[in-house]
């Protein structure tokens, strides 16, 4: 499982015009689901997003996370975080789980992050989605739970 973190002011996501997500200061959070993930996958990467210190503290320091600042989580799944494009010119996508255990895992993730007391948004599921975004810094990074789940980075772990 992958997941692409974004520190923003505010943000929203919009399905047809609507707008049925937003947040203010905290993390849009883009959430890829592969073949094999498990609940410990989303585990894992909820409390690494929730803990991860990316908020400035007085000094300038990243020594805050979206628990100590009380941050709000957009939470947008999205399956090409899994594009594969070593060959050709048109990604593959073959290591993206199919849509049922995608969204199973990608709701878990959602139900944790919900458990953290933080104010959770969503996009919706196999939708086309516009995600407006006020990146903060520009700060942006990206977790992949088979790196801490093999102890090997994604290179040596995935052929």
């Amino acid at each position: 499982m992958k997941a692409l973190l974004q520190r923003v002011t505010e943000a929203s996501v919009s399905v047809g015009g609507e707008v049925v997500g937003r947040i203010g200061r905290g993390l849009v959070v883009f959430v890829g689901v592969a073949r094999g993930d498990t609940a410990k996958d989303a585990q894992y990467l909820v409390q690494k997003t929730v803990n991860l210190r990316l908020f400035s503290d007085e000094e300038g320091r990243f020594n805050l996370s979206s628990l100590d600042i009380r941050g709000e989580l957009l939470l947008v799944s999205q399956f090409t975080l899994l594009a594969d494009t070593r060959k050709g010119r048109r990604p593959s996508f073959t290591e993206a789980a199919l849509p049922p255990q995608a969204e199973e895992l990608f709701e878990q993730f959602v139900e944790q992050a919900h458990a953290t007391g933080l104010k959770v948004e969503t996009g919706r599921f196999q939708q086309y989605m516009q995600v407006e975004i006020h990146n903060d810094g520009p700060v942006t990074i990206m977790l992949d739970s088979r790196e801490k789940m093999l102890g090997t980075s994604t290179k040596e772990g995935r052929a």
